[in-house]
Protein backbone atom coordinates (compact mmCIF):
# COMPACT_ATOMS: atom_id res chain seq x y z
CA UNK A 1 0.00 0.00 0.00
CA UNK A 2 1.03 3.33 -0.50
CA UNK A 3 0.04 6.78 0.83
CA UNK A 4 -0.99 9.22 -1.92
CA UNK A 5 -1.99 12.26 0.10
CA UNK A 6 -5.50 11.17 2.69
CA UNK A 7 -5.39 8.08 0.47
CA UNK A 8 -4.35 4.71 0.83
CA UNK A 9 -3.57 3.44 -2.86
CA UNK A 10 -3.04 -0.52 -2.99
CA UNK A 11 0.06 -1.04 -5.08
CA UNK A 12 -2.15 -3.48 -7.43
CA UNK A 13 -3.25 -0.09 -8.78
CA UNK A 14 -0.03 0.59 -10.36
CA UNK A 15 1.92 -3.00 -10.84
CA UNK A 16 -1.54 -4.48 -13.00
CA UNK A 17 -2.48 -3.55 -16.21
CA UNK A 18 -5.77 -3.50 -17.66
CA UNK A 19 -7.82 -2.68 -20.64
CA UNK A 20 -11.33 -3.05 -20.95
CA UNK A 21 -12.26 -5.40 -23.52
CA UNK A 22 -15.51 -4.14 -24.55
CA UNK A 23 -15.16 -6.44 -27.94
CA UNK A 24 -15.17 -9.35 -25.76
CA UNK A 25 -17.09 -9.09 -22.80
CA UNK A 26 -19.71 -6.39 -24.10
CA UNK A 27 -20.58 -4.85 -20.94
CA UNK A 28 -21.75 -7.62 -18.76
CA UNK A 29 -20.33 -5.87 -15.16
CA UNK A 30 -23.12 -4.09 -15.45
CA UNK A 31 -25.69 -6.76 -15.72
CA UNK A 32 -23.89 -9.62 -13.63
CA UNK A 33 -23.41 -9.58 -9.81
CA UNK A 34 -25.63 -9.41 -7.15
CA UNK A 35 -25.56 -5.93 -5.72
CA UNK A 36 -25.80 -2.84 -7.51
CA UNK A 37 -22.89 0.11 -8.00
CA UNK A 38 -22.22 1.60 -4.92
CA UNK A 39 -23.54 5.21 -4.83
CA UNK A 40 -22.83 8.71 -2.96
CA UNK A 41 -26.00 10.80 -1.35
CA UNK A 42 -24.79 13.08 -3.70
CA UNK A 43 -25.04 10.89 -7.11
CA UNK A 44 -28.36 9.33 -5.59
CA UNK A 45 -30.11 12.75 -5.29
CA UNK A 46 -28.77 13.49 -8.96
CA UNK A 47 -29.85 10.55 -10.66
CA UNK A 48 -33.50 11.65 -8.83
CA UNK A 49 -33.40 14.74 -10.60
CA UNK A 50 -32.39 13.01 -13.78
CA UNK A 51 -35.23 10.70 -13.31
CA UNK A 52 -37.49 12.19 -15.66
CA UNK A 53 -35.29 12.15 -18.54
CA UNK A 54 -33.73 8.29 -17.92
CA UNK A 55 -36.92 6.21 -17.24
CA UNK A 56 -38.22 5.97 -20.67
CA UNK A 57 -34.81 5.18 -21.82
CA UNK A 58 -34.90 2.12 -18.82
CA UNK A 59 -36.34 -1.22 -19.74
CA UNK A 60 -39.92 -1.71 -18.16
CA UNK A 61 -38.82 -4.21 -15.49
CA UNK A 62 -36.33 -1.10 -14.13
CA UNK A 63 -39.36 0.74 -14.09
CA UNK A 64 -40.84 -1.63 -11.86
CA UNK A 65 -38.07 -1.55 -9.78
CA UNK A 66 -37.58 2.02 -9.39
CA UNK A 67 -40.80 2.40 -8.50
CA UNK A 68 -41.74 -0.50 -5.68
CA UNK A 69 -37.82 0.75 -3.82
CA UNK A 70 -36.63 3.74 -5.67
CA UNK A 71 -33.37 3.81 -7.42
CA UNK A 72 -30.80 2.79 -4.82
CA UNK A 73 -31.20 0.36 -1.76
CA UNK A 74 -28.87 -0.41 1.25
CA UNK A 75 -27.06 -4.01 0.32
CA UNK A 76 -26.40 -6.21 3.45
CA UNK A 77 -22.96 -4.71 4.34
CA UNK A 78 -25.31 -0.94 4.84
CA UNK A 79 -23.91 0.08 1.63
CA UNK A 80 -26.09 2.71 -0.87
CA UNK A 81 -26.09 0.84 -4.07
CA UNK A 82 -28.13 1.18 -6.92
CA UNK A 83 -30.82 -0.96 -7.92
CA UNK A 84 -30.82 -3.66 -9.44
CA UNK A 85 -33.37 -6.08 -12.21
CA UNK A 86 -33.39 -9.78 -11.56
CA UNK A 87 -31.22 -9.58 -8.81
CA UNK A 88 -28.25 -8.95 -11.24
CA UNK A 89 -28.85 -6.17 -13.89
CA UNK A 90 -28.37 -2.34 -13.26
CA UNK A 91 -31.40 -0.55 -13.42
CA UNK A 92 -30.17 1.77 -16.21
CA UNK A 93 -28.23 -1.31 -18.21
CA UNK A 94 -29.54 -1.66 -21.63
CA UNK A 95 -28.37 -3.88 -24.38
CA UNK A 96 -28.34 -3.11 -27.83
CA UNK A 97 -29.39 -5.23 -30.96
CA UNK A 98 -25.96 -6.41 -31.13
CA UNK A 99 -25.53 -7.75 -27.08
CA UNK A 100 -23.38 -5.24 -26.29
CA UNK A 101 -24.78 -3.67 -22.89
CA UNK A 102 -24.58 0.60 -22.27
CA UNK A 103 -25.74 2.81 -19.73
CA UNK A 104 -28.63 5.22 -20.36
CA UNK A 105 -26.79 7.54 -18.45
CA UNK A 106 -24.24 7.94 -20.77
CA UNK A 107 -26.30 7.10 -24.09
CA UNK A 108 -28.41 10.25 -22.65
CA UNK A 109 -25.49 12.70 -22.94
CA UNK A 110 -26.15 14.32 -19.80
CA UNK A 111 -24.20 16.87 -17.51
CA UNK A 112 -23.31 13.28 -15.11
CA UNK A 113 -21.67 11.09 -16.79
CA UNK A 114 -22.35 7.85 -14.34
CA UNK A 115 -21.68 6.88 -11.05
CA UNK A 116 -17.93 7.28 -9.72
CA UNK A 117 -18.27 3.48 -8.59
CA UNK A 118 -19.05 2.52 -12.58
CA UNK A 119 -16.62 5.05 -13.97
CA UNK A 120 -13.58 3.74 -11.83
CA UNK A 121 -14.43 0.19 -12.26
CA UNK A 122 -12.33 -2.76 -11.90
CA UNK A 123 -10.99 0.19 -8.67
CA UNK A 124 -13.32 -0.17 -5.53
CA UNK A 125 -13.32 2.69 -3.27
CA UNK A 126 -13.00 1.15 0.56
CA UNK A 127 -12.94 2.83 3.67
CA UNK A 128 -9.42 2.09 6.02
CA UNK A 129 -9.79 3.22 9.17
CA UNK A 130 -10.25 7.49 8.70
CA UNK A 131 -8.64 7.21 5.01
CA UNK A 132 -9.84 5.93 1.59
CA UNK A 133 -9.10 2.68 0.39
CA UNK A 134 -7.97 2.76 -3.26
CA UNK A 135 -8.20 -1.41 -4.40
CA UNK A 136 -8.05 -3.02 -7.29
CA UNK A 137 -11.05 -6.10 -7.70
CA UNK A 138 -10.36 -8.58 -9.41
CA UNK A 139 -13.45 -10.01 -11.06
CA UNK A 140 -13.73 -13.06 -12.73
CA UNK A 141 -15.72 -12.03 -16.22
CA UNK A 142 -12.48 -9.28 -16.52
CA UNK A 143 -10.11 -11.86 -17.57
CA UNK A 144 -9.72 -10.29 -21.29
CA UNK A 145 -9.10 -7.21 -19.84
CA UNK A 146 -6.12 -8.06 -17.90
CA UNK A 147 -4.80 -9.46 -21.17
CA UNK A 148 -5.62 -7.22 -23.15
CA UNK A 149 -4.07 -4.82 -20.71
CA UNK A 150 -1.16 -6.91 -20.50
CA UNK A 151 -0.84 -7.36 -24.36
CA UNK A 152 -0.93 -3.04 -24.14
CA UNK A 153 1.77 -2.75 -21.18
CA UNK A 154 -1.25 -0.08 -19.79
CA UNK A 155 -1.51 0.48 -16.19
CA UNK A 156 -4.32 0.41 -14.48
CA UNK A 157 -3.94 3.81 -12.65
CA UNK A 158 -3.38 5.08 -16.59
CA UNK A 159 -6.79 3.18 -18.21
CA UNK A 160 -8.43 4.60 -15.53
CA UNK A 161 -7.08 8.30 -15.63
CA UNK A 162 -9.98 10.32 -16.01
CA UNK A 163 -12.25 8.83 -13.41
CA UNK A 164 -9.00 9.08 -11.32
CA UNK A 165 -9.10 12.51 -11.81
CA UNK A 166 -12.45 13.34 -11.49
CA UNK A 167 -12.56 11.58 -8.26
CA UNK A 168 -9.18 12.58 -6.57
CA UNK A 169 -8.12 15.50 -8.65
CA UNK A 170 -5.28 16.42 -10.96
CA UNK A 171 -2.70 16.55 -8.44
CA UNK A 172 -3.62 13.56 -6.85
CA UNK A 173 -3.04 11.54 -10.04
CA UNK A 174 0.15 13.51 -10.82
CA UNK A 175 1.51 12.54 -7.21
CA UNK A 176 0.17 8.86 -8.00
CA UNK A 177 2.56 9.16 -11.23
CA UNK A 178 5.23 10.04 -9.70
CA UNK A 179 5.00 7.18 -6.90
CA UNK A 180 4.46 4.82 -9.56
CA UNK A 181 7.58 5.81 -11.42
CA UNK A 182 9.33 5.25 -8.54
CA UNK A 183 8.01 2.27 -7.60
CA UNK A 184 8.63 1.39 -10.97
CA UNK A 185 12.81 2.47 -10.79
CA UNK A 186 12.83 1.03 -7.23
CA UNK A 187 11.25 -2.82 -9.17
CA UNK A 188 13.88 -2.81 -11.89
CA UNK A 189 17.16 -2.39 -9.83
Amino acid sequence: MILIQDTIVSLEVIEKEFCCDLDTCKGCCCIEGDAGAPVTPEEEELLNAMLPELLPHMTKEAREVVDRQGIAYNDPSGERVLSIVNDKDCIFARTDHNGWCYCAIERLALPFKKPISCHLYPIRLTKIGERVGVEYHRWDICHSSRQLGHKLHLPLYKFLKEPLIRRFGQAWYDELCLTADEWKKQMQS
